[in-house]
């Protein structure tokens, strides 16, 4: 166990300040979503453009291109957010359905299925699965909270179950350690937004 606390110690002091900035950046953005700030915008769309350069200097170049997905997730996020709610004092939270949430499944987890495919054949991926759903449910999750479907953070949580489980097992503790902080995080963003949904003063509106 002291050597898991090494580990984590010498992530978080001996990181470039573009890590360091990353991480911040990261838990920051993730709490103001929490906190159903328009500023998560903002700060978001700085944390993927420097987790992307982050990804482009180590030669992780499909991963870098996801960033730039998130990047474009996260403004169409900011525009929907103000332009969606109209005359309310902001746009409510909302729900799917249960075929709405059906679809999501089935897409999220052919797409896995897909990307898993292609790491297994055409890489030296040594967890072809694991890469593929953490990547492909991280769009899913981005894409409902880009909506404001409260359906966001169970996707949140399982990408981060999955990633803590996947990095302890690879003896990267400070690694597993970050994706701790955002299980957590995720786990309170549902709390909070199944509480601020309920106080909305109108039911939430259903989705596909």
């Amino acid at each position: 166990m002291q050597e898991v606390f090494r580990n984590i110690w010498a992530g978080l002091v001996g990181g470039s300040w573009l890590d360091l900035a990353n991480l911040i950046l990261g838990i920051v953005s993730v709490g103001l979503m929490v906190r159903l700030s328009l500023w998560t915008f903002p700060v978001g769309l700085l944390a993927v453009t420097v987790q992307g350069v982050l990804f482009w200097q180590a030669r992780f170049y499909a991963d870098a291109a996801v960033q730039v997905f998130f990047f474009v997730a996260l403004a169409y996020g900011w525009w929907h957010w103000v332009r969606g709610r109209g005359d309310a004092p902001e746009l409510p939270i909302t729900t799917l359905s249960w075929r709405g949430r059906g679809m999501v499944l089935v897409l999220a987890a052919l797409g896995t299925a897909g990307w898993a495919f292609v790491e297994a054949r055409y890489t030296d991926s040594p967890m072809p699965l694991r890469d593929a759903f953490i990547a492909i449910f991280s769009v899913a999750g981005q894409l409902l909270q880009s909506r404001k479907n409260l359906e966001n953070w169970p996707a949140w949580i399982a990408v981060n179950l999955v990633a803590i489980a996947a990095y302890w097992k690879a003896e990267l503790a400070f690694t597993a350690f970050l994706y701790a902080i955002y299980l957590a995080l995720a786990v309170g963003g549902w709390r909070s937004w199944h509480r601020a949904m309920r106080t909305q003063g109108a039911p939430a509106a259903q989705g596909v």
